[in-house]
């Protein structure tokens, strides 16, 4: 795990922390391919507005990743995400994607842990409040450290994940990664936060 996001840092240049670099690692660094999967002068098969309206069909639940502090950062890390799903049950995994130009997710690389807090339906405003950029996230809000990893644990979550991360890979504009996990939970009660076609909803008899 540990050579994992140690590779994955030093091919985007981000320092693995204040101190000297540790010796290289067996093998080449992960280089940064491009964002773009298609030449300048040729046609993308599918326009961005289209693509996404035609997946913004698929409904899916909401989760919170969050990573705990690590040396020099002013706090936790966290952001909103939608794209996350069960992996594998023998070894227990799990998987979430996220943008290559994302800001949160080189300090979860340099934590090496997370933990998936899936949101409950009136947990919408807390969602909107991991979403955005350049703010204090966890400003008032309620969270304990979770039991593996010590990641914030969020208040009132229907159920949580904690996780080690196992590996990453690049999936076009975004990396695809991949969660061991060490311990996890649910309050067994409640219906979940949906996203579909752009909007928060619910379950309804």
């Amino acid at each position: 795990m540990a050579a994992t996001v140690v590779r994955y840092l030093r091919s985007v240049g981000s320092p693995t922390s204040a101190a000297a670099e540790p010796d290289p690692l067996p093998g080449d660094a992960l280089p940064r391919p491009d964002l773009r999967a298609v030449r300048e002068d040729e046609r993308a098969p599918v326009a961005p507005a289209e693509f996404r309206a035609v997946l913004g069909n698929f409904a899916s639940g909401v989760t919170v990743i969050t990573a705990p502090a690590t040396d020099g950062a002013d706090g936790p890390a966290g952001f909103a995400c939608q794209s996350f799903a069960s992996l594998s049950l023998e070894p227990p995994l799990v998987t979430f994607m996220v943008a290559r130009t994302s800001t949160t997710w080189p300090r979860i690389a340099r934590a090496g842990v997370f933990c998936v807090n899936i949101l409950g339906a009136e947990q919408g405003a807390l969602c909107r409040s991991f979403a955005v950029s350049g703010a204090d996230k966890f400003a008032g809000v309620a969270h304990g450290p979770s039991p593996a990893t010590g990641s914030p644990l969020l208040d009132a979550v229907p159920a949580w994940i904690d996780c080690r991360v196992h590996a990453v890979h690049t999936g076009g504009d975004h990396l695809i990664v991949v969660g061991r996990v060490e311990a996890l939970g649910a309050a067994g009660e409640g219906d979940p936060l949906l996203f579909h076609r752009g909007r928060f909803g619910r379950f309804a008899p």
